[in-house]
């Protein structure tokens, strides 16, 4: 063989082999938007309670219902903008989809602390939950386009800590500033107006940086292109592929268990704090050390993911990830103080299971969507995570109240355990 006919070597960013056509820059800006998008679309979490608190004096014994059905309201929408996201992002290109996103996530941010009603802060919440379907679409969708499929584990890991980071960094951090802003004399309604300012500007500075920097154009060429019929039947009719099916399923319970970790255990940390006599500053303060402990534990842990999913067959690997989520939600149940430092080794079990379900469904789904019908596909995996995740944060909000947090944690450790079934299922009849 020549020269001439030995195929072009493909670029690398770190230990990651990019897909044909891929350069390292493009690579590069789906890692800064890794980074950005989890991390301000986490804040929201922060600064719900905030809000409910300062602007709106919730009482506590009610705070789980309206969190859960805001969380709820979230899905609706995502269920109705992932879907055409995807179509959207096949047919004109990711990175405008991408950028626009950020654009009115930046919008709901600047309008969600002057919420005068729940019904008020209920419609903020439908505004940053479009921006955040468009912007959570192309993430995805950008994650599967770009490694080669030999690296999409490792890429996969990248992602996450990159997420990871992000909501460390960005929402924990970022959401400290209220307490900044209070301890330098404005009083708790300005100091939440100017972190959320601050954060809406954050997201207008992101939509710049990927509307430039990412790959431009579509993966595939114009006549390569499926009619926007095709692209729409397309993710319903990749479901035959049984490892698709899987994909579907753990997107299911993955993405709940991300929102569920967001959203009840800052939730839980903050009344539990709360009930030991702390203001709503320094509450919310406690629950981010919490919840940072979560996220820190599956940062460090998804090297060890990626290296399992690029290892074994992918099917195995999603099993195994799966059964560490199922284990770490299900431990929960023996927490009884959830800010007491006995008690912080169940919470770094559960943030290494709630980061494998999310590595194991995004790294299956990238090896075996179309790639002439990638956004479609990964569009209909992500409306099954906001199925998951309207399910468990509506019925999550209510067990939170009726029962107590270890009824959200168990019920959604069970689940998994079903998607873990339904893989052994899949890894004997079609292990690819």
């Amino acid at each position: 063989m020549t020269d001439i006919d030995k195929p072009a070597p493909r670029g690398r960013f770190l230990f990651v082999e990019l897909a044909e056509g891929v350069r390292r820059g493009h690579f590069g800006t789906l890692l800064y938007g890794a980074f950005t998008a989890v991390g301000l679309l986490a804040f929201v979490s922060i600064g719900t309670p905030y809000v409910l608190n300062v602007y709106l004096d919730i009482p506590a014994s009610e705070q789980g219902r309206i969190s859960g059905d805001l969380a709820a309201w979230t899905e609706v929408v995502l269920l109705l903008v992932f879907g055409p996201a995807g179509i959207l992002a096949d047919r004109i290109g990711r990175r405008q989809v991408y950028a626009f996103g950020f654009v009115v996530m930046a919008l709901a941010y600047a309008l969600y602390p002057f919420a005068g009603s729940v019904a008020a802060l209920t419609g903020y919440r439908v505004i940053y939950a479009i921006g955040v379907g468009l912007v959570t679409a192309m993430l995805q969708t950008t994650l599967a386009d770009y490694p080669a499929n030999s690296s999409r584990g490792r890429a996969t890991a990248l992602i996450g800590v990159l997420n990871g980071l992000g909501v460390a960094v960005l929402s924990v951090g970022l959401g400290g500033l209220m307490r900044t802003f209070v301890r330098r004399g404005f009083d708790p309604e300005m100091a939440g107006y100017l972190t959320h300012f601050v954060i809406a500007g954050l997201c207008l500075a992101s939509a710049v940086i990927v509307g430039r920097g990412l790959r431009p154009g579509t993966v595939v060429g114009r006549e390569e292109r499926l009619p926007i019929g095709a692209l729409v039947r397309s993710g319903f009719a990749a479901a035959r592929n049984p490892r698709i099916a899987l994909a579907y399923a753990c997107a299911f319970i993955a993405r709940g268990d991300m929102v569920v970790v967001g959203t009840f255990v800052n939730l839980w940390g903050t009344s539990a704090a709360m009930a030991d006599g702390l203001d709503p500053a320094e509450a919310s303060a406690q629950a981010r050390l919490l919840f940072l402990v979560t996220t820190l534990s599956g940062l460090f842990w998804l090297p060890v993911a990626g290296m399992i999913l690029d290892r074994l067959n992918r099917v195995t690997g999603t099993i195994v990830c799966m059964s560490l989520a199922a284990v770490g939600f299900l431990f929960t149940d023996l927490v009884d103080d959830p800010l007491a430092r006995d008690n912080l080794g169940y919470f770094v079990l559960l943030g290494i299971g709630q980061i494998s379900a999310f590595a194991a469904s995004a790294t299956l789904i990238g090896q075996e969507a179309p790639r002439e019908s990638r956004g479609a596909v990964v569009g209909l995996f992500n409306m099954s995570g906001a199925v998951g995740i309207l399910f468990c944060t509506a019925v999550g909000g209510r067990l939170f109240d009726a029962i107590g947090p270890h009824a959200v944690f168990e019920m959604v450790g069970t689940i998994t355990l079903a998607v873990v079934a339904l893989g052994l299922w899949v890894r004997w009849r079609a292990p690819g």
